[in-house]
């Protein structure tokens, strides 16, 4: 018998109930061992004379002891169960001394399995649970298995390594259900941008951190650092949505104890609220520019976990999409970008989001002042490019014979004008504004806008263009302009000037094999072929990107079966040859 086995068998004695150890003891003395059974069983089963009589009445029926016995236990140990949760809904020291004198009376039977529910009913109602419990429970893997949430929580205060453990799984199918999302090239109804916030916040892994979580600000700042760290580690975006999105979790569930400690929360809210909105109005951009304002000295800190709220891809899609809506206001209204305190606001977030990751790895809490040619130079010059999308496209619409002496007959589909160019080579809001004008042509499917926006974007700061949430929402909004691909300018523009150029890129691979699974049909056949060359995947690319190459390889083929065979051509002369058999194969050399 090895020490865990003996400590199991010890449960019982430790409270005064004979077990095995007992009965082994009793066996090994006696003279009959029928008649020590015997005695056993009479000692220790259920002491009520009135039912002693119905025992045999229950053989007749082939009833055994054993199953009678185990559902009496069980019916006692649901009412003892329910009677402690009862016991545990109350206040006060009355409640704490049962508790205690309740778990050092049973815990030396936790390892029995049938009555080890009703020990981790008592230690789920225990507010503070002695560390010698704990210490029993962490060395003992089932035990630990078996506890309840609200017991490990006491656990992981106090040992973030453990916790880590538990944690890290959840974040990693964080990620991959993010980036299923994004490459997810089987349902184009399933866009990232789409779900509100509040939907975001109700999936399993936020919901199951925040339950881990409970009102412990320990393991709250503990699950914040990971974040950071992992932030840091891998620059991935998602770990910076993710801790949005569980703030405003523990928000939903009012969870006082920490959203009343976060110095983000207000900010976050307030952020959030503008997000599910889809709008800035004067009082909320006054209550963000406040907040961002009145950053006390000693408190510098607080902006790492601000950029990280609003380096969140949802943040940046907002404040951008926001931003262009109001330069298409500036422009109807013949208004100036630098008058417009609401523009000037999203841009100065977006700024401090875009530095994330530098400051945070950095750990210089400053706040990064936006380049006032930013606004003074590159908007005008990005409003003039809008200006002459718009104008081209309403020009489109005259009839033929008043479009000669309209004064729109002014070239408007030349490229960009260079300050754009200039600045989004060495700016990073400057890039995302040109991102997200991009998007704004794709959905009025402009094809010449979306064209002379293409030729500049591969030169966005940090290759900001070839991030994955843009090019998601690229590719979902030109798919349905399949027919542009049959023209060879709208091909160079798309693949040569722009996504050739991000190639180096895993994901940018991953996007392009998306795009072609639904536009291969449509494609020249020499374009086509040189695409599915380039996109040939190497040993560096994920199995998931070699399997969607392979099934697009099939998809292709089908389609190149399935096309026409050109017919013989026909001859009107007579021709002596026209009786002469045609050769079978073996006479082909």
């Amino acid at each position: 018998m090895n020490p865990s086995q003996k400590i199991a068998l010890s449960g019982l004695e430790e409270v005064n109930v004979p077990g095995p150890q007992h009965l082994k003891s009793a066996l090994s003395e006696c003279e009959d061992p029928l008649k020590a059974i015997e005695s056993f069983q009479v000692d220790n089963s259920i002491l009520l004379p009135s039912l002693r009589p119905m025992l045999p009445l229950l053989d007749l029926h082939g009833v055994r002891r054993l199953d009678f016995h185990t559902s009496v236990l069980e019916e006692l140990r649901d009412k003892l169960i329910a009677h402690i949760n009862e016991v545990g809904a109350k206040e006060g020291r009355q409640r704490d001394a049962k508790l205690k004198q309740l778990l050092e009376k049973s815990f030396p039977v936790v390892r029995i399995k049938a009555l080890r529910p009703v020990v981790m009913c008592i230690l789920r109602n225990t507010p503070h649970i002695e560390d010698k419990y704990l210490r029993i429970l962490v060395r003992d893997r089932e035990l630990y298995q078996d506890t309840d949430t609200e017991v490990k929580r006491q656990i992981w205060r106090d040992n973030q390594s453990l916790f880590g453990d538990e944690v890290s799984p959840l974040l990693s199918q964080y990620i991959r259900e993010k980036e299923h999302i994004l490459f997810d090239h089987l349902n184009l109804n399933n866009l990232f941008f789409t779900p509100t916030p509040k939907v975001r916040r109700q999936g399993e892994v936020v919901q199951k951190l925040a339950h881990m979580i409970g009102n412990s600000v320990k393991l709250y700042d503990m699950v914040l650092q990971f974040l950071r760290t992992l932030f840091l580690r891998t620059r991935n975006v998602h770990y910076c949505t993710l801790r949005a999105e569980l703030l405003m979790a523990l928000h939903d569930l009012e969870v006082q104890d920490i959203i009343s400690v976060d110095p983000c929360h207000k900010f976050t809210w307030c952020l959030d609220a503008c997000i599910r909105e889809k709008n800035v109005d004067i009082k909320r951009s006054r209550e963000l520019q406040g907040f961002l304002d009145n950053i006390k000295r000693g408190q510098e800190q607080v902006l790492g976990d601000l950029s990280m709220t609003l380096c969140d891809p949802y943040a940046i899609n907002f404040l951008a999409t926001s931003a262009i809506k109001i330069l298409q206001h500036l422009i109807n209204n013949e208004g100036l970008s630098r008058e417009n305190t609401i523009l000037i606001l999203l841009l100065r977030m977006l700024a401090l989001g875009l530095s994330a990751w530098v400051m945070i790895d950095s750990q210089d809490f400053k706040e990064p002042k936006l380049d006032s040619q930013v606004v003074t130079k590159f908007l005008p010059a990005l409003m003039s490019l809008m200006v002459d999308d718009q104008v081209r496209h309403l020009h489109a619409k005259l009839p033929p014979d008043e479009r000669e002496s309209a004064i729109t007959t002014i070239e408007h589909s030349g490229p960009a004008p260079d300050a754009v160019e200039a600045y989004i080579q060495e700016n990073a809001v400057a890039s995302i504004l040109a991102m997200y004008y991009t998007l704004h042509t794709a959905r009025q499917k402009d094809r010449v806008g979306i064209l002379r926006v293409l030729a500049i974007l591969a030169s966005c700061k940090d290759d900001r263009a070839y991030e994955d949430p843009f090019l998601h929402s690229l590719i979902a909004l030109i798919i349905p302009m399949s027919d542009e691909f049959a023209n060879e300018d709208f091909c160079t523009g798309l693949f040569d000037e722009f996504l050739f150029a991000g190639l180096t890129r895993d994901n940018v691979t991953r996007h392009m094999l998306k795009l072609l699974w639904y536009i291969h049909q449509k494609l020249p056949q020499a374009r086509l072929m040189t695409l599915m060359k380039a996109l040939q995947p190497t040993v560096q690319h994920q199995e998931s990107v070699h399997k969607l190459y392979e099934n697009l390889q099939k998809r292709v083929g089908a389609l190149v079966a399935q096309e026409p065979q050109p017919e013989p051509m026909e001859t009107d002369f007579d021709s002596p040859l026209k009786s002469v058999p045609t050769p079978g194969p073996h006479y082909v050399s």
